[in-house]
């Protein structure tokens, strides 16, 4: 197959479109910087709290519907172990968006915060917040890498050009329109993203199908024969249960834990219009999956020995990573594939400045500006999230040359936080009490259990042995297929108030002294430990108070014991 010189052309043009509407941003944000009463930094990071509520709706789906979503619902549904009752993002999408427009969002954005690190770091202090971010820049790094690699793969089947190129070129476009414009170039680029998306994918659906090449797959598409389902549907066996809930639960709870959710509802106007973005984006990121539920179901049911690819099928050839692209280069007019390149690139590129400035926000805000440099000026802030945005971006693209699945990526950088970063997340919003103690403590059981339950993917052997589990005959790695996954999340988020009380009781009780209280759980209950002078030099603890009332029970104190 020769080089696709006019596929090559329309996605050059494609990103000089992107570019330049990044580029037209760029001047916006300058503009919104001199009528923004918030600081440059944070025009840049969250917008100045003042974009649109449809701008909002498009920028938060662009940025849930990347390319491993697109690509990982296709590779699920054709393949035949797993198929449409395993393709879990479309389902898992409405769960999230969901629970974070009820619970979540509205409680972030009434509080006025830049990060969803920040009140960590109000209540726990600089060192444990560290420990999230680095959790959290880690996923963004394996989210960016999961989307160039989704990207890669298409144009080397559709432009027969090597995946390098497309890698590069789309990461280097994305870096260039987040480093000049911030938020507002991300999320007046996703517009245009997004809309590609909407309309590529959908223009590819019905050529697909009614292609006569495909007519097999259509007919069994559409006509099921009574008590027998398409071989596209699956099958979710009695044993398999427990893994199909963790999977489903990681992909829907683990996203409550990314920065890019929060940069969108923290940009948002009001508390309200973060929730009703929320809302919004629930359904169309639905109707955005199901295109490649479509393409899926086709690939799996046709006869690939009426194409020009031949048998075996993309599954039996370790392709199914690839199979959007396949069928649309084999059951559909070469520029429709071309729509398909440009559908992905799109979703590539929406998912991955989300994931550059996401990283350079938290980093900035909560380590740089709070804790590395506490005096530093907005334009140094400025160039401190123009050097993470390039950092993150070159570190990303790196990752997406080692040749790991898309749905491997997709899985650990939802993992990562699912376990992690989520639960701590439900209890520093929702639970008054919970304290650096508690959090300390369920940091590390979450992260430690989550470490012996082992991970395929990276060929690290569990020491915890849930039961149902499996070892593949062929590689030797062992699967878990009890929800473990979820198991420790409801640990961790029962461990965080539990050990938060037990610290409270300790310090409040004199079973160690005050000078041990490191997180100051004394001083956030408004608690003193005051010495009173007398016969037995008796010790009391004072609730807080006024001063005068705190004056009137010292002299009761001191007469009673006298």
């Amino acid at each position: 197959m020769a080089l696709n010189i006019a596929g090559l052309v329309a996605v050059l043009v494609f990103y000089a479109l992107i570019l330049g509407m990044g580029v037209w941003a760029s001047k916006k944000s300058r503009r919104e910087e001199k009528k923004c009463v918030g600081s440059r930094s944070e025009v840049t990071m969250i917008g100045g709290r003042n974009i649109n509520i449809w701008i909002g709706i498009f920028t938060m789906t662009a940025t849930w519907v990347g390319g491993s979503y697109i690509m990982g619902t296709a590779e699920a549904v054709s393949t035949p172990s797993r198929g449409f009752i395993w393709a879990l993002g479309p389902p898992s999408y409405i769960l999230n968006f969901l629970i974070g427009g009820l619970f979540f969002a509205k409680q972030m954005r009434s509080k006025r915060y830049v990060t969803m690190m920040d009140p960590f770091q109000q209540r726990y202090g600089n060192a444990f917040t560290t420990a999230l971010l680095l959790i959290s820049l880690l996923s963004d790094l394996l989210w960016v890498g999961s989307t160039l690699v989704a990207l890669g793969g298409t144009v080397s089947v559709i432009l027969d050009l090597h995946s390098s190129y497309a890698i590069v070129l789309s990461a280097g476009v994305a870096i260039t329109y987040t480093l000049l414009g911030g938020l507002y170039s991300v999320a007046y680029t996703d517009v245009i993203q997004l809309s590609i998306m909407f309309i590529s994918l959908w223009m590819c659906v019905p050529f697909v199908i009614l292609n006569p090449l495909s007519s097999s797959s259509s007919s069994n598409v559409t006509l099921t024969p009574v008590n027998s389902p398409p071989p596209w549907l699956g099958e979710l066996k009695t044993e398999d249960v427990g893994k199909w809930i963790d999977e489903f639960l990681l992909l829907a709870l683990g996203g409550l834990a990314y920065q890019a959710f929060y940069q969108r509802v923290l940009s948002a106007a009001s508390p309200a219009q973060a929730q009703i973005t929320c809302f919004a984006s629930s359904i169309i990121s639905v109707i955005l999956g199901i295109p490649s539920v479509i393409i899926g179901a086709v690939a799996v049911s046709a006869d690939w020995n009426q194409t020009d690819y031949g048998l075996p099928p993309p599954f039996e050839r370790g392709e199914a990573g690839n199979v959007l692209p396949l069928v649309l280069q084999n059951f559909a007019p070469s520029w429709v594939s071309v729509l398909g390149i440009g559908a992905l690139a799109a979703a590539v590129m929406s998912s991955m400045d989300s994931a550059l400035l996401s990283s350079a926000s938290m980093f900035t805000q909560n380590i740089y500006k709070s804790y590395l440099r506490k005096q530093a000026s907005e334009r140094e802030c400025a160039w401190a999230i123009r050097l993470s945005v390039l950092s993150v971006g070159l570190a990303g693209t790196g990752l997406a040359f080692s040749g790991e699945g898309v749905l491997a990526f997709w899985i650990i950088s939802s993992d990562l936080l699912y376990c992690t970063v989520f639960p701590q997340i439900i209890c520093v919003l929702h639970c008054p009490f919970a304290n650096g103690y508690g959090a300390t403590t369920g940091f590390v059981l979450g992260t430690f259990l989550r470490f012996l339950s082992g991970e395929p993917a990276l060929h690290i052997p569990p020491v915890l042995m849930f039961p149902g589990w499996r070892e593949d005959e062929l590689t030797g790695d062992i699967h878990q297929y009890f929800p473990f996954r979820s198991l420790i999340t409801l640990l961790t988020v029962l461990i965080i108030p539990s050990a938060s009380l037990l610290a409270r009781l300790v310090f409040t009780r004199h079973m160690l002294p005050p000078s041990w209280d490191v997180f100051g759980v004394l001083k956030e209950t408004g608690d003193a430990v005051k010495s009173v002078s007398g016969v037995g030099r008796a010790e009391v603890i004072l609730p807080a108070a006024t001063e005068s009332e705190t004056t009137e029970k010292l002299l009761v104190t001191s007469t009673s014991s006298c």
